[in-house]
């Protein structure tokens, strides 16, 4: 680390006495699944007591309204667990934003709910690296700085559904990034250390189709099958597809007993865009494959979904921003590459409202959303070390 400054060293040396292994352990016993409410507030009481050590108020934020539709074609309101927010010095010329999420993709009743030390230096158990550990680095860098008196000021946002989409919390988050000359997000970086690059949009979709019932062999000719009529739909948004929009019809849900025509079905679609005209076209073939198909098969169509997720390209300013990471991970013997990738986050949203960011800010690890998820134990102080002296470098140098 001979090309850190005094200042710098010091803020390193500071966030590696976190105690960032410790509470990684304990914020990932406990389970907090996006739907286990209770999980979710234990965790968030967790979050608050270590985020109290840093200057400004820490508050929870009540989810924003959302919904679901369920198997028979309800739209329901889903319940969220709060969200959290800190800022700190509101009033500064340069500010940042710093995001992470405390749920995970494991319910209360999933079998993977221990933590495991594996002789070759790493953790496995839900959520270590996804992201309970890249939450404990986000502080530990925050408080490397704030023990130098750093002048910079940030907002802190934790939302508690960032594995079903951020429905309730997307807003929160947006406004948040807005006016902020760069954020960092603390999902998990690749094992070797690779952070992600652009990143395509997603959209899910729940497409009801109500058809009419009848006599599967009296009178079938009066019935109106709606489970063919979603597959017809399947179909046609399937043709969709093209290297640069993925369509995935994921699942029908519909149907009843082999004697009766179906009256109702429910078709989830995924779609993957890599950029602005492909969702136009997404959209398009949603319009056009509904609309044939309610002449076609005389049944009514509702559509319920949207893309949150815009696509996340590398413009100029996120591009400076990866260089900026890449020096200072030069100078801390670190090497940082980064590469595109299909999956979508947070960042995705912070990139919309146009502020820079690099969103896999967090610990080395791999296996997510599986029971074989893993965290680096020795990667904790390094990336706490180069969030810290980036956050150092952004105060001084800008972008």
């Amino acid at each position: 680390m001979a090309r850190l400054n005094p200042t710098e060293e010091r803020a390193v040396a500071h966030a590696a006495q976190s105690p960032m292994l410790a509470r990684t352990r304990a914020w990932s016993a406990v389970n907090s699944g996006t739907a286990n409410l209770a999980g979710l507030a234990t965790v968030a009481d967790m979050l608050a007591e270590a985020l109290s050590a840093l200057p400004g108020k820490v508050t929870l934020v009540a989810p924003a309204a959302a919904e679901r539709v369920t198997p028979d074609g309800a739209v329901r309101a889903i319940d969220h667990g709060r969200h959290l927010h800190l800022a700190v010095r509101p009033d500064a010329p340069r500010r940042l934003l710093l995001t992470g999420h405390m749920d995970t993709v494991y319910p209360a009743d999933h079998p993977f709910q221990t933590l495991v030390d594996r002789p070759d230096g790493t953790i496995n158990g839900p959520g270590v690296a996804d992201m309970k550990g890249g939450l404990a680095v986000m502080i530990a860098a925050l408080e490397g700085i704030e023990a130098v008196g750093c002048p910079i000021g940030y907002d802190v946002v934790i939302n508690s559904d960032e594995e079903t989409g951020s429905f309730s919390s997307a807003a929160l988050i947006e406004a948040a990034a807005r006016g902020k000359l760069a954020a960092l997000t603390y999902e998990p970086a690749l094992p070797d250390g690779t952070l992600a690059g652009a990143r395509g949009g997603t959209g899910n979709f729940s497409i009801v189709v109500r058809g009419r019932a009848a006599h599967a062999g009296r009178n079938p000719e009066e019935g109106r099958n709606a489970v063919v009529a979603a597959a017809a739909i399947a179909l046609r948004l399937d043709a969709a597809k093209s290297p640069r929009l993925s369509v995935n019809p994921a699942r029908i849900d519909g149907g009843g007993p082999n004697n009766v025509v179906p009256d109702l079905a429910v078709l989830r679609v995924n779609f993957r865009p890599k950029d602005a005209d492909e969702i136009a076209r997404a959209r398009q073939a949603i319009d056009e494959a509904v609309a044939a198909v309610t002449t076609a098969h005389d049944v009514a169509v509702e559509v319920h979904g949207s893309f949150n997720r815009p696509p996340k390209p590398i413009d100029a300013q996120a591009a400076r921003l990866f260089d900026l990471v890449r020096r200072t991970g030069a100078d801390l013997d670190l090497s940082i590459a980064w590469r595109d990738t299909g999956g979508v986050c947070d960042g995705n949203n912070i990139a919309a409202v146009g502020t820079p960011v690099i969103d896999t800010m967090g610990v080395r690890g791999g296996g997510i959303h599986s029971p074989e998820e893993f965290l680096i134990v020795d990667s904790l102080a390094e990336r706490a070390a180069l969030s810290a002296v980036t956050i150092l470098r952004l105060a001084e140098e800008g972008l």
